[in-house]
């Protein structure tokens, strides 16, 4: 309920006909706790969750948005390896630290070379904008408050190809061998991807509906529009993205990485089947 990625969910609670979706406040650890049949999170979530919950199931990703590192030119920074000694907000355990470490890699930079400074992403243009910390990571509209606080001291470090978040719809086995849940489940997917087409085809048409639903000016939604894809599928290379993530997961919950097989078990394609999709 607070994030650009779930446009294509708003529009489906709103439209659709043969399924009534009632949207709640809260992510995988409602599902889990079994007060939804259903929760979107990042991938990220998702491969930190089941570990103790081996029952999770990622059946659809709803959208995917590129992340971006922004910066204070005046703290001496210009390119990625210049965020070594540097104080780095971002929201920790999410998809954003994750692509934070990613970037400081490309940038021949270790985590332990830099200070991770754990905050919400609504905090982080404040806190780059009072210089409590040099550069922020983190999802939009995050990014671009954080752009706006800085003016022109600001510099955007962006890495096409490195990472892009899935924000994933994720179910649990209850959920699907339950017939009735699951009939709604697939009504509900079936709703989300037609939702997804007017969502790519028309974005402007949904722009007020994500402004009234996560309290973001629709010039900010149509700023950063252009960072995220609304496809409403199951991308190929969910697992390979597992995979790989799957190994600072483990590092950040001290245990080994979890095989290619194990992490296979997560990814259900059978709700977009039974949707036709």
């Amino acid at each position: 309920m607070t994030t650009i990625e779930s446009a294509p969910v708003f529009l489906a609670a709103q439209n659709a006909t043969d399924v009534r979706i009632e949207l709640r406040s809260g992510g995988i650890p409602m599902l889990l706790d079994g007060d939804a049949d259903a929760a979107t999170n990042s991938e990220t979530q998702a491969l930190i969750r089941s570990v103790s919950r081996p029952d999770l199931r990622i059946v659809m990703a709803v959208s995917e948005c590129a992340y971006r590192i922004v910066a204070r030119r005046s703290a001496g920074i210009s390119r990625l390896s210049d965020l070594r000694g540097k104080k780095i907000g971002t929201p920790l355990n999410t998809s954003a630290q994750y692509y934070l470490v990613k970037a400081l890699l490309r940038g021949g930079v270790a985590e332990t070379d830099v200070t991770v400074v754990g905050m919400p992403v609504p905090d982080m243009a404040a806190a780059i904008a009072r210089r409590d910390v040099d550069a922020v990571s983190g999802w939009e509209p995050g990014a671009h408050d954080a752009i706006a606080a800085l003016g022109s001291d600001a510099i955007v470090m962006q890495e096409p190809g490195l990472y892009r978040e899935l924000f994933d719809l994720n179910t649990t086995t209850a959920v699907l061998n339950d017939p009735a849940r699951r009939r709604a489940l697939v009504n509900a997917v079936r709703a989300m991807v037609t939702a997804s087409t007017q969502v790519r085809v028309q974005p402007a048409s949904v722009w007020p509906l994500v402004s009234s639903r996560i309290n973001v000016p629709q010039a900010a939604i149509s700023d950063v529009w252009t960072h995220f894809r609304f496809n409403g599928w199951l991308p190929g290379d969910m697992l390979d993205v597992l995979v790989n993530e799957e190994q600072w997961v483990a590092r950040t919950q001290k245990r080994a990485p979890r095989s290619r097989a194990q992490l296979q078990v997560l990814i259900d394609d059978s709700v977009l089947r039974d949707a036709g999709k």
